[in-house]
């Protein structure tokens, strides 16, 4: 099945704390957030699953199930099909003790965003070459935010930032957000190669001496 975005009726933090609102119980899955959100549903998933990573919240286990869902959905964007999301992670259960305030709070953050995001640069958002492109860079910001680096400063935050941004860019048809997204992915990836840098570096150090 083929993979249509229609442009959102409701402004995306009215639709996030819609979402927001309706989890309840300790514990809340992939699928029931997905049936929470609705017919609209990929990309605002996506949108509500970058939110743990832009705030300094710790939530266990939540890096690699959003992290693997969220690959998958960009995977989808590219190839214009729906994807296929593995059990393990659609039924896999995230306590909701943290998890809820934190995207209350996130909520609010996109909120701000509201008044900024409108449709412009549509060339960056419609058509086949566009969607395309979209997926490969949300894909690409997906894998570096599930490394296992949630440790390091920023290793989580810098690619949630730039799949917020390609994510509410598309739902929005708003193509300045979707570039800016482009250039959170390339911080990123400049970030990874400094930090990759940073570590070969200290191996050889590390080596010298005990040669």
């Amino acid at each position: 099945m083929s993979i249509e975005f229609s442009d959102t009726t409701e402004s995306l933090s009215v639709v996030l704390r819609k979402a927001v609102r309706t989890i309840k119980g300790q514990t809340v899955t992939l699928r029931q957030l997905l049936e929470i959100i609705g017919e609209q549903g990929l990309l605002i998933l996506c949108t509500l699953l970058t939110i743990p990573f832009l705030l300094p919240v710790s939530i266990p286990g939540v890096s690699t199930v959003f992290g693997g869902a969220m690959i998958l959905i960009g995977t989808g964007i590219t190839i214009n099909r729906v994807p296929w999301l593995p059990r393990f992670l659609m039924d896999r259960p995230v306590r909701t003790k943290k998890l809820r305030p934190t995207l209350w709070k996130g909520a609010a953050l996109v909120g701000r965003l509201d008044r900024f995001i409108r449709p412009r640069l549509r060339w960056l958002t419609d058509g086949p070459v566009a969607s395309r492109f979209n997926g490969l860079s949300l894909t690409f910001a997906a894998i570096l935010l599930a490394f296992p680096l949630g440790m390091i400063p920023f290793t989580n935050t810098l690619p949630a930032y730039g799949i917020l941004c390609l994510s509410v860019g598309m739902l929005q048809r708003d193509g300045v957000v979707v570039l800016l997204g482009h250039l959170l992915v390339l911080a990123t990836v400049g970030y990874f190669t400094v930090l990759a840098y940073g570590a070969m570096a200290a191996e050889r150090g590390i080596s010298s001496l005990l040669g």
